[in-house]
């Protein structure tokens, strides 16, 4: 499978993932700062992980419905070009927004909207290095992708503590007010994103539809004469309703904590889901987006269903660090949860530069896991790589100087550009190139889910367990990730 496509030039593939630098600006300001917006406004440490779950939502709605549209696509700015634009601009718009809000609500609906608008960009990248790069370089281009995340989230994720120290911007602010650090931040990048975006559409060439088809002609031609499988849909839409509302019924005659009522949710919506398509399939009405995308999670290639398992506990340890490493800092090593005072204020900046030394450190692992994985091969890479982030997240709660907190963050870097680069390595090599975008949209899911439950057990798990001690949810992290690199070593490529 593709392998008629030439070897693209080092410059060539920079510049298609360059876009990635402007993207990870706007998704490191998400994440180093939305928790400190929605405690500034009001929020309770435990009231978190449920603001936070506009985030994973709107990924599980709109990245593959993304993926499929783009593989549907062609036009004057080609096939995945288009949503890089109309993304941008969304996500430039939201990110002027977002620190201006004046309520916790609107925060919470203004992640909503821009965390949709980077999934509009961000998606359809995945599957452009699947499109314009054969099998032998696709590892390097999901590598390059890492090596811009890793790169854009370090000046990102310190920009607020910059700010502060280089411009001197103020970092505290009345009570109730977002700090001017932090609103400087999210303007400047919002120009960044923008810009760089904008320099991947410029430099960067797509195959047309008459090219890819000729690279893939014994899989076009298998895809156009294969017919879909049937699949009884019924049992799954049974199983996962009754189930949805059990949990419904505990939560409320058990008066159970609120966040579990997402979980329930979740599961009725997804019987729902199968119960329509299985109605769609008896009027043989299968050609639409919303069947063809049911029907491939369904029909998932094996390897897929593997890897799956690898993203579920390396996004639930994700975001985990994400939604509490700010208040674990803060409370645990500065010993403040007061959102005005200094101590607290201090300790939400020092988290955005720890941040953005992970990241930085994983764009220096995005240049060496080309190697490791010729070394070692790609599954007992992104082993070791896992362990490294998981020793480094276990580390928050031995270390109480937050100063020496940099050193596990090595660790932390090494896992984070490998999730973002190995298991999307392994996956574009065992699904069609022609579905490469809804593929990619589908295994988001298995980055979605993972954090729809840290967002509906977590604050559950801390307050009954831990003392409502947000630095146990990092430990909680570590362990998620041991998991996932358990699950690595069981995955069969194709």
């Amino acid at each position: 499978m593709n392998n008629n496509k030439p070897n693209l030039s080092f410059w060539q593939i920079w510049n298609m993932c360059f876009g990635f630098l402007g993207i990870q600006f706007g998704f490191a300001l998400q994440n180093g700062n939305v928790s400190r917006i929605f405690q500034t406004l009001g929020a309770n440490v435990d009231d978190i992980p449920i603001l936070w779950i506009a985030a994973p939502l709107t990924g599980l709605i709109v990245q593959p419905i993304i993926g499929f549209w783009s593989d549907k696509t062609w036009g004057k700015l080609g096939r995945r070009r288009p949503f890089f634009l109309y993304g941008a601009i969304l996500t430039t718009l939201s990110l002027f927004i977002m620190p201006n809000s004046p309520t916790l609500w609107i925060a919470a609906g203004m992640l909503w909207i821009m965390d949709a608008s980077i999934n509009v960009t961000m998606e359809p990248f995945r599957a452009l290095v699947g499109d314009n790069l054969n099998k032998k370089q696709r590892a390097t281009g999901y590598a390059m992708q890492s090596f811009f995340i890793g790169v854009g989230a370090v000046v990102a994720s310190a920009l607020p503590w910059m700010m502060t120290n280089w411009f001197d911007i103020a970092n505290t602010a009345a009570a109730g007010q977002i700090p001017d650090s932090v609103k400087y931040s999210f303007y400047f990048g919002a120009v960044i994103l923008f810009a760089a975006v904008g320099w991947t559409i410029v430099t960067t060439k797509e195959y047309s539809p008459e090219q890819l088809a000729a690279f893939n002609e014994q899989e076009q031609t298998t895809a156009n004469n294969a017919s879909l499988a049937v699949i009884n849909f019924n049992k799954g839409a049974v199983v996962f309703t009754l189930l949805g509302l059990f949990v419904l019924g505990l939560v409320t005659f058990m008066s159970l904590e609120k966040e579990l009522y997402l979980l329930s949710a979740g599961l009725v919506s997804f019987g729902v889901i199968q119960f329509i398509a299985s109605l769609l399939q008896a009027k043989n009405r299968t050609v639409g987006g919303f069947y063809q995308v049911i029907h491939d999670v369904f029909t998932m290639p094996e390897t897929m269903k593997q890897l799956a398992w690898v993203q579920f506990f390396s996004w639930f340890a994700l975001f985990a660090m994400w939604i509490y490493t700010t208040s674990a800092v803060t409370s645990f090593h500065y010993g403040s949860s007061d959102t005005s005072s200094v101590a607290y204020n201090n300790g939400a900046d020092w988290v955005g530069v720890l941040f953005a030394a992970y990241n930085g450190f994983a764009a220096l692992a995005a240049l060496c896991i080309p190697f490791i994985v010729k070394k070692i091969g790609i599954q007992w890479a992104h082993c070791f790589n896992l362990i490294l982030g998981a020793l480094g997240l276990a580390s928050f709660i031995v270390i109480p100087d937050p100063q020496l907190l940099i050193w596990p963050m090595i660790g932390i870097g090494f896992a984070w550009a490998s999730i973002l680069s190995l298991p999307y390595a392994m996956l574009s090599t065992s699904v069609p190139s022609h579905k490469m975008g809804v593929f990619m949209g589908i295994f988001n899911f298995f980055i979605v889910i993972p954090q729809l439950l840290a967002a509906s057990i977590l604050g559950l798990i801390l307050r009954h367990f831990f003392d409502n001690q947000p630095i146990y949810a990092l430990l909680l992290g570590a362990l998620s990730l041991v998991f996932a690199a358990i699950a690595v070593l069981r995955v069969k490529q194709s």
